[in-house]
């Protein structure tokens, strides 16, 4: 049964968790936003554009990896709609964020139920980086 103390509980917890996602949510979106009015973001995604080479990714597929593991799925998917990504390319970069999207959050949030932030960060961004190289392979 739900009692008022739990209702309590439950919403400081809830103000909380808000509060703990908000001191890294907020300052990576300001940073990203103001990158986007520079040069910097190109020359950001122009640095990645070797490593995409292994995963089979054009080089501007690097800035929808950042903004997928920065801020959310949907800039990502507004980087990838700008880009000409045939079905193989969307498949490996579509798997690639599947494993490792919004990864400070999600890493924050492991924290937060007890879990260590940097062997779930890691351990999913291995795994991006995995599954784009055997999926170049293998496609």
């Amino acid at each position: 049964m739900v009692t008022v103390d739990t209702f309590k509980r439950g919403l400081n917890k809830g103000l909380s968790t808000t509060w703990t996602l908000s001191k890294v949510v907020v300052p990576i979106y300001v940073a990203v936003t103001f990158l986007s009015f520079t040069p910097l973001l190109g020359k950001i995604a122009s640095l990645g554009s070797p490593f995409m080479k292994w995963v089979g990714l054009p080089g501007e597929a690097a800035l929808a990896i950042v903004m997928g593991n920065v801020l959310n799925l949907y800039a990502a998917l507004g980087v990838m709609a700008s880009l000409s990504l045939d079905s193989r390319e969307t498949t490996i970069i579509s798997m690639m964020l599947l494993l490792s999207h919004t990864i400070f959050i999600e890493s924050a949030v492991a924290a937060k139920c007890g879990i260590n932030p940097w062997l779930i960060g890691g351990g999913r961004f291995i795994l991006c980086l995995i599954s784009g190289v055997v999926l170049n392979i293998i496609l």
